[in-house]
């Protein structure tokens, strides 16, 4: 009786050590960020955000079942022209006032390959931008830092999950300035998102 119990005991620990973990992206240090680049024949227009929250539940032990939602705050997004800022802020281009949020939200992981603490995947999920929202593959790279909250943030306990991707969009296909011309403004919008999550314990 007693050999059973202990057996069932660490049989709940075995399983609560393996629950998912849910990581939250709104980082106190405020270095998250994405950054986009618009590469035209006369102009290339790179900026930034780093306006980014969101929660991705990750198990170490099934990578392949992650879900999870990552925003940016359009209202974050900056370019080092005043002008262009403004104009990137406008009705024409994001309309940051009436579309604050630009989301990702994550539905399911393809082609999965786990090599020690990273993950590669290819992330399906809906992209919306601008009141638009389209169904994208991304690829991702997730390594989980177990332990290591208190190195990027002191005095706090936990793990780290850090994912970076690199994808693109169609200006276009979001309805952001689609009169603007191509040889200025390219239609091709590169992203590149680096942000790390933490879970504390």
């Amino acid at each position: 009786m007693k050999l059973n119990l202990l057996l069932a005991l660490a049989g709940l620990a075995g399983a609560a050590f393996a629950a998912p973990q849910t990581f939250d992206f709104k980082d106190p240090k405020g270095v998250n960020n994405a950054v986009f680049k618009l590469d035209a024949p006369l102009e290339a227009i790179t900026g930034s955000a780093n306006g980014i929250s969101g929660a991705v539940t990750f198990d170490p032990e099934n990578p392949a079942a992650t879900k999870g939602r990552i925003v940016v705050a359009s209202a974050t997004l900056m370019v080092p022209n005043p002008l262009q800022k403004q104009h990137l802020h406008s009705a024409d281009w994001l309309d940051v006032a009436k579309f604050p949020e630009i989301v990702f939200e994550s539905k399911e992981l393809q082609n999965v390959k786990t090599e020690g603490t990273a993950t590669t995947a290819e992330v399906a999920g809906t992209f919306t931008l601008k009141g638009v929202s389209k169904d994208l593959t991304v690829p991702i790279k997730m390594t989980y830092l177990k332990d290591k909250l208190g190195a990027r943030v002191p005095n706090l306990k936990g793990d780290l999950l850090v994912i970076r991707a690199q994808f693109s969009i169609k200006r276009s296909d979001f309805g952001i300035n689609p009169r603007a011309p191509q040889d200025k403004v390219s239609d091709t919008i590169d992203l590149t998102l680096s942000i790390a999550g933490a879970s504390p314990r």
